[in-house]
């Protein structure tokens, strides 16, 4: 294990222990890797999209202090912090749509809805919908995608969270791509 991931990993543990210091020390070390996550999430948004990356991590920052959860190690802390960015981001979506006017979704498919495109609001709530689908029929499946994409883990750090092997990771990635692409392209509800 590396220096700065054994350094998170202590950090993390004397935070669930009950050392509020140790929180004060840890946010300047994870902030930036929580701020790259933020911005990742952020690059499929529109150009005027108004949440901003700063404000991702600001909320989720709020969201993990509050969380009721005893990390383990930074793997875990970043598949958590993966879950809240993805949350927030559904939850703005949501909260967005539900002020424009009515109108029916368009389906996008996943690499549309990920990478860019002025209807990403959209996309992020069906790819939200589509993924609590997956988690119903595999969950394994939809926090492999969780973690890598928006948790920005490597095949091996997910493999790692998981549980599983790196090549176990490629191919139920594989897999949950492929359900996710028919879910999207099709409308499956």
């Amino acid at each position: 294990m590396e220096p700065d991931r054994q350094f998170v990993t202590q950090l993390l543990q004397q935070w669930g222990s009950g050392d509020k210091d140790a929180l004060d020390r840890l946010m300047p070390v994870v902030y930036d890797q929580l701020h790259k996550l933020a911005l990742n999430c952020l690059r499929s948004e529109r150009r005027d999209h108004t949440l901003r990356a700063t404000a991702l991590v600001n909320e989720a920052y709020l969201r993990l202090v509050e969380a009721d959860v005893t990390f383990q190690d930074r793997v875990h802390f970043c598949a958590v912090s993966a879950r809240i960015l993805r949350r927030i981001l559904v939850d703005y979506a949501r909260s967005q749509n539900r002020q424009k006017r009515g109108g029916e979704f368009d389906k996008i498919p996943l690499d549309d809805a990920i990478l860019v495109g002025p209807h990403a609001d959209r996309g992020i709530i069906e790819l939200d919908d589509a993924m609590q689908r997956l988690a119903a029929k595999d969950r394994r499946k939809s926090d492999l995608i969780e973690l890598l994409f928006f948790g920005g883990l490597t095949y091996d750090e997910a493999a790692e969270a998981l549980k599983i092997s790196p090549a176990t990771v490629h191919r139920e990635l594989t897999l949950a791509k492929a359900w996710l692409h028919r879910e999207l392209a099709h409308g499956t509800a």
